[in-house]
């Protein structure tokens, strides 16, 4: 029971990561969002949570893990009711703080609940699996269950979800979770939770402020200048600290180092690609949010039936295994997605929508549990906040990175696609308005007043869009190769012999 609560929390958390993505364009047509606000409601989500990750979990271990994790879900719950009732798009962002606020508890508490109630490193390893398929089915659900709640009950309706799920959890945790804390108390570190925050914002402000393009700007220079210092400074403060809010030490293992790495790359994939992916289907294909969300259905095969068989081949073989399968399979999708055009096959994008998905059905067990069988369970609680971080930094660069990579990247080319039609001047530039709109609410299939041969110029526009993106994605996913190849090797036998 204690496995089924923890699984409910972090259903319910990571499930908005997701679940909104397939909402985009009917939010933006609704509240009259542009495109750079449409990767807030993403990632103002992602960033906060994964901002505040690393002092839950230390709060956690002071304060008591199932304590937390029902305040976590309570606050969860509220953010997820005012989301459904924001009448701007601001005020959306800001109820998805108040979620992310809630949601940074739920990760690090559930993670270490779980270590707690399996001391044995085998059983441990498969209920990291189990609650890995938890994350598979949540992060692969969303796009579907998404698309049925918006084509029928519109928009708001996602956010649904949550309260009666946060209901149950809150009163299985308070029959059944046996409250678990650390002896010794750690300080909170607030300079270096605000030089993560610093950090983490300035970075993912800088790629969205580049969505127009211009990533040589004054403003996008500057983000990313703060984003080194703050980076620099926070390195440099917390290798001198007793109680860092990052713990150096924990870098020492190469197997740690390599899971942070991992969940970094991982994350900008698959996050990234329901961003981008869940926009095209919708923009360009012109299917439905419920017909966009089961086109992405193939990505939950995979996170759903594999991460239990990850968790068995981690606990046999160690995660070098599993992790080199993720990245070739996730290689191999990105690299037909880079080569499909506007008019690509169905079945083609399936293949390629499932490749991406085995990839991140293998990937997440072996990383969790390289990032906690080296240390004792009471401690699990900051190492699963560590490498939950790094998963959230991934998710919100890869909205970020790709998604501002995709619009760059059709701005660039709309011009020379509406220049093709001959159009005179006039009809041209209201075209290119017409089109940079429709992207972010409604369509460039839904716009009216324009001839198939502007739809189709529009659409390919996007596309190239799509062909800066999904080479990035393919780097990232040899590098998670590489990683794996060089920097797991030997990592069953340190676990045995720590046990």
């Amino acid at each position: 029971m204690v496995l089924v609560v923890c699984c409910l929390a972090l259903f319910i958390s990571t499930l908005d990561n997701t679940v909104a993505n397939v909402a985009l364009p009917s939010i933006g047509k609704d509240l009259h969002a542009g495109t750079s606000a449409l990767q807030w409601v993403i990632d103002g989500y992602i960033v906060v949570r994964g901002c505040l990750l690393l002092s839950a979990g230390a709060l956690g271990d002071r304060f008591g893990r199932r304590r937390l994790l029902q305040s976590g879900l309570v606050v969860f719950g509220i953010g997820s009711l005012l989301c459904s009732l924001a009448p701007t798009v601001n005020l959306l962002i800001a109820a998805r703080v108040i979620q992310a606020l809630g949601g940074c508890f739920l990760v690090p508490s559930s993670l270490a609940l779980i270590a707690q109630a399996y001391p044995d490193r085998r059983q441990r390893a498969q209920a990291i699996g189990i609650w890995s398929a938890t994350t598979g089915l949540s992060t692969g659900l969303g796009p579907p269950l998404g698309g049925l709640l918006v084509q029928y009950l519109g928009w708001r309706s996602v956010f649904w979800i949550n309260p009666p799920i946060v209901v149950i959890a809150v009163l299985l945790a308070a029959r059944y979770a046996i409250e678990s804390k650390e002896t010794v108390r750690r300080r909170l570190d607030l300079v270096g939770q605000t030089l993560v925050f610093v950090v983490l914002v300035s970075l993912t402000s800088g790629f969205i402020e580049a969505s127009n393009g211009n990533w040589t700007s004054t403003t996008v220079l500057t983000l990313f200048a703060v984003t080194v210092v703050s980076l620099v400074a926070f390195l440099l403060i917390e290798s001198h600290k007793e109680e860092a809010l990052l713990e150096p030490r924990l870098f020492r293992s190469p197997h740690f180092s390599a899971a942070a790495a991992v969940a970094t790359l991982y994350f900008i994939i698959f996050t990234g690609f329901l961003f981008i992916n869940t926009l095209f289907l919708q923009t360009v294909r012109g299917f439905s949010p419920l017909t966009a969300g089961l086109l992405v259905m193939p990505a939950t095969i995979g996170t759903v039936f594999l991460a239990p068989l990850s968790g068995r081949l981690t606990a046999d073989r160690g995660p070098r295994l599993p992790v080199t399968l993720a990245g070739c399979a996730m290689l191999a999708g990105s690299l037909v997605l880079s080569l499909a055009g506007r008019t690509v096959p169905i079945w083609l994008l399936i293949i390629a929508y499932l490749l991406v998905g085995c990839g991140a059905g293998l990937v997440n067990t072996p990383i969790t549990n390289a990032a906690v069988s080296g240390l004792p369970p009471e401690r699990a609680g900051v190492a699963g906040a560590v490498t939950s971080t790094f998963r959230q930094v991934g998710s919100s660069v890869g909205v970020a990175l790709l998604g501002s990579l995709t619009f760059a990247g059709f701005l660039g080319a709309l011009p020379g696609q509406v220049k093709s039609l001959q159009l005179p001047s006039g009809a041209a530039s209201h075209l290119t308005e017409v089109g940079k709109h429709a992207v972010a609410s409604g369509g460039l299939t839904t716009v009216h007043g324009i001839t198939p041969a502007a739809r189709d110029a529009l659409g390919n526009a996007f596309v190239t869009g799509l062909h800066h993106a999904y080479p990035v994605a393919a780097i990232c996913a040899a590098l998670i190769i590489v990683t794996a190849v060089t920097m797991f090797r030997g990592a069953q036998s340190q676990s045995v012999e720590r046990d």
